[in-house]
């Protein structure tokens, strides 16, 4: 599971763009934000841009930054922000707060940054995810350091990341990064949870993620709340199978990026895996939440694991949900253990129609198609982390 002779400053020595994420629990205080965290920051990724590494920061903060704000302005400082309105209405006021402090703590350094607000509907039309592509390039060209959010203000649920570690994963595949540090207040990842195990060992070294049971390490996903060390050790495991090791280290106190990309041992470092998946299929997996499921049988499962084929209808025993074609859905076996996940090239209603039917029946089924496959295997990821 681990491997702790891990030369980290050899296998980190070539990296030449790194998205950094940092959350809340670094960025504030019980009050707000706080000032010597992000000049602390600032100085550091500085630091990096004077040796030529591209810097991308995905941070939080925003909604703390609009409690303060309100708090400082009205002296409403008890408000409650359960609610997603009134969450989306203090970041739209923090928004401003939190970019202009890290643009005054970057201009220190002679840095410029650039505010970049994302959503996942942004992101899910393949046309879109290149125009935020290349605009994100045009700026580390310039030598700007991206700052990007979720655009809080006009997300839904449906439609939200969930948690910017998860945003930040994304942000791997959108800028072509070769590494992902995810800043966080626990010193690493340990082979326990640390908070109910006293004798829990830190991990400096994770060589195989895609082994590990990360739910029990985390006491299940259910618990650890949104942006806790569940979601960061899933995605790691999204960034190692797009071949990009993830750094899971102290942003509290005296943290030392540049000195842990030299190599210090620090935090956990999570290696890539050996076989890698294509920027497109890591966009498609992960652009969406999937919308349902397919079930197929054992001769269709085996197919898709061994042997790289496409979907047929023919191999396909039950479908759940309700879902067009061109959604994301779950791909899974008899025991409905997940396969991976697929775009599908039929609704839920067509697959009722066309499962465990032969190719040569469709057209009499559902009228002429410019295909036969249930899901090809171009858009198709197994092994998905989702």
């Amino acid at each position: 599971m681990t491997q702790s002779d891990v030369n980290r400053s050899a296998f980190l020595k070539d990296i030449r763009r790194v998205v950094i994420k940092v959350g809340s629990a670094v960025l504030t205080t019980g009050e707000g934000l706080n000032p010597d965290a992000i000049d602390r920051l600032a100085t550091q990724l500085s630091a990096l841009r004077d040796r030529n590494i591209d810097v991308v920061l995905v941070s939080s903060g925003a909604v703390a930054a609009g409690r303060q704000r309100i708090c400082e302005r009205t002296r409403q400082c008890n408000k409650e922000y359960g609610d997603m309105a009134s969450r989306q209405a203090a970041s739209a006021i923090g928004q401003g707060r939190l970019m202009h402090d890290y643009d005054e703590a970057f201009a220190k350094h002679g840095k410029v940054t650039a505010q970049v607000l994302l959503t996942r509907s942004g992101l899910k039309f393949r046309d879109r995810f290149l125009n935020a592509r290349n605009t994100l390039e045009r700026l580390l060209e310039w030598g700007a350091i991206p700052i990007i959010n979720e655009n809080d203000t006009v997300s839904t649920h449906e439609l939200e990341f969930g948690d910017n570690d998860t945003l930040g994963a994304m942000c791997l595949g959108l800028t072509g990064a070769d590494l992902f540090v995810n800043l966080t207040s626990a010193d690493g990842v340990f082979d326990r949870n640390p908070e109910s195990n006293p004798d829990a060992r830190a991990i400096p070294v994770i060589e195989d993620i895609a082994s590990l049971d990360i739910e029990a390490m985390c006491d299940g996903k259910t618990n650890v709340g949104t942006g806790g060390m569940y979601s960061k050790l899933r995605a790691a495991r999204r960034a190692a199978q797009l071949g990009v090791p993830t750094l899971i280290v102290s942003g509290k106190g005296a943290f030392d990026i540049p000195a842990a990309l030299d190599g210090a041992e620090r935090g956990t470092l999570v290696l890539p895996e050996s076989k890698t998946v294509s920027s497109k299929k890591f966009w498609l997996a992960y652009h969406d939440d999937p919308s349902g499921s397919i079930m197929v049988d054992k001769g269709a499962a085996n197919a898709l694991l061994t042997k790289g084929k496409s979907l047929l209808p023919i191999g396909i025993s039950a479908v759940e949900g309700c879902f067009d074609r061109g959604a994301l859905v779950f791909i899974k076996d008899p025991d409905g253990e997940e396969l991976g996940v697929g775009l599908t090239n039929f609704s839920s209603n067509e697959l009722e129609r066309v499962k465990g039917r032969r190719t040569s029946e469709l057209a009499d089924i559902i009228g002429p198609t410019s295909f036969d496959e249930a899901i090809h295997r171009d858009n198709m990821l197994l092994d998905a982390a989702i």
